[in-house]
């Protein structure tokens, strides 16, 4: 069977940057996925489509069909107030925030001063050439669960909140 939307994947995978350091991998499960459903990353997802069981592949996605570039304008310095004040505000925290047009975002603390807190809206991995090694395990038809819910059901269904 072929991966194509509404079809379930299972695969393995090792996910390095430019100079061939991991950033990710499955090491001890498989990773499940909803193809179609922008359950992964666009330029990953157009390079498995077609892909059946047994299938390897090496690929490299760049920027702009993985996380974006990176956008200074995503970085800001915020009041110190405008964070809880029993936590102590450390770099490389993350919160979750709200941009201007309401939409959920999380940001990254790059800088602490006594006022201010310097927080980046860009993903981790934006600006980043990805590298993936992937095998495909399985490819399967989604159930109407999952259809209807927009992503993969582990054994015995998913309980939403």
């Amino acid at each position: 069977m072929q991966i194509e939307n509404n079809k379930v994947v299972t695969l393995n995978y090792t996910l390095t940057d430019n100079e061939g350091k991991i950033i990710d991998q499955s090491q001890d499960s498989s990773f499940v996925y909803l193809h179609g459903a922008q359950n992964i990353i666009p330029g990953l997802e157009d390079a498995l489509t077609g892909k059946q069981a047994e299938d390897k592949l090496q690929v490299s996605i760049e920027p702009k069909d993985a996380y974006g570039e990176r956008d200074d304008n995503q970085i800001q310095a915020v009041p110190r107030d405008m964070f809880p004040q029993d936590v102590d505000i450390a770099v490389g925290m993350s919160f979750h925030a709200e941009a201007p047009n309401g939409t959920p975002v999380t940001v990254t603390v790059t800088e602490v001063a006594d006022d201010t807190v310097t927080v980046d809206g860009n993903h981790p991995l934006a600006g980043q050439t990805l590298n993936f090694d992937v095998e495909v395990i399985n490819v399967r038809d989604a159930e109407q669960e999952e259809l209807d819910h927009g992503h993969v059901h582990g054994p015995g269904g998913h309980q939403h909140d």
